[in-house]
């Protein structure tokens, strides 16, 4: 049965760490799917402990774009994360609109399978309006994903210092 959970929250709320123990909660293999580009030494850095973190019962897949080339048909899995995925295809596009077209056609495509997805992803509007307009149009991108992915979930918790809070 398909299952689709949202964590979402700002910056080190716990998101991760949350979506990771729900996951070993229900897989004792769980799959980690990584949608980070790694731009300088800095983020490298992040990555290694967040590997780190996890044990060998993990599978790691590395995807910076095309989710649904992976079925995870009957495994559970976190995709870590919404906010690097769509950089990754802004990146491409520069547009808001292709680029919320084509992040809503991939999604549906990956989530069409038999799995439990847990997506990690971001409240970056949350902290006011930014000054920089391409920061933004990508706030507008994100919050629209985030509603899109929040439509379709089962379960949506919002991360508050740590403490997760179910919101649907």
């Amino acid at each position: 049965m398909r299952r689709i959970i949202l964590i979402t929250g700002g910056q080190r709320s716990g998101k991760s760490t949350q979506a990771e123990r729900l996951a070993l909660s229900l897989s004792d293999h769980p799959v980690y799917l990584a949608t980070a580009h790694i731009w300088d030494e800095e983020f490298a850095q992040r990555v290694r402990i967040h590997r780190q973190r996890r044990g060998p019962q993990w599978t790691n897949i590395e995807e910076e774009r095309h989710l649904s080339h992976h079925d995870l048909t009957g495994r559970v899995a976190v995709i870590d994360c919404v906010t690097l995925w769509l950089t990754n295809l802004f990146f491409d596009t520069q547009d808001v609109n292709t680029t919320l077209e084509l992040a809503k056609q991939e999604f549906d495509r990956f989530t069409a399978h038999d799995a439990t997805y847990i997506f990690v992803t971001n409240e970056i509007g949350s902290g006011g309006t930014s000054d920089n307009a391409l920061q933004r149009r990508f706030t507008d991108l994100q919050g629209w994903m985030n509603q899109h992915i929040a439509s379709r979930a089962d379960e949506v918790y919002l991360m508050v210092s740590g403490i997760a809070l179910r919101v649907k």
